[in-house]
């Protein structure tokens, strides 16, 4: 009985503790979504705000905003034509 009851103990901490928010993809806008009790889940797969605002319009109860641990890959050099002669 003492084992169930700590196990219920450990599982109600667990469950009503503030859980650090998680980023899911790397892109460069994310859907910040409210989960509820104050946690929030980034969606982090939009290239554009454009992109971002219809997810969280259709109702996720959240905002865009940029993706603070985004990393742009280096420039990309535009390739100069080769010129034959």
């Amino acid at each position: 009985m003492l084992r169930i009851s700590l196990a219920a103990a450990a599982a109600a901490i667990i469950l009503l503790t503030n859980v650090p928010a998680q980023a899911g993809g790397n892109a460069p806008w994310c859907a910040v979504i409210g989960l509820g009790r104050g946690l929030v889940y980034w969606d982090c797969q939009y290239a554009t705000l454009e992109q971002c605002v219809p997810n969280v319009i259709a109702g996720n109860r959240g905002f865009c905003n940029q993706n603070p641990a985004y990393e742009a890959g280096p420039p990309v050099r535009p390739r100069r034509p080769v010129r034959h002669y």
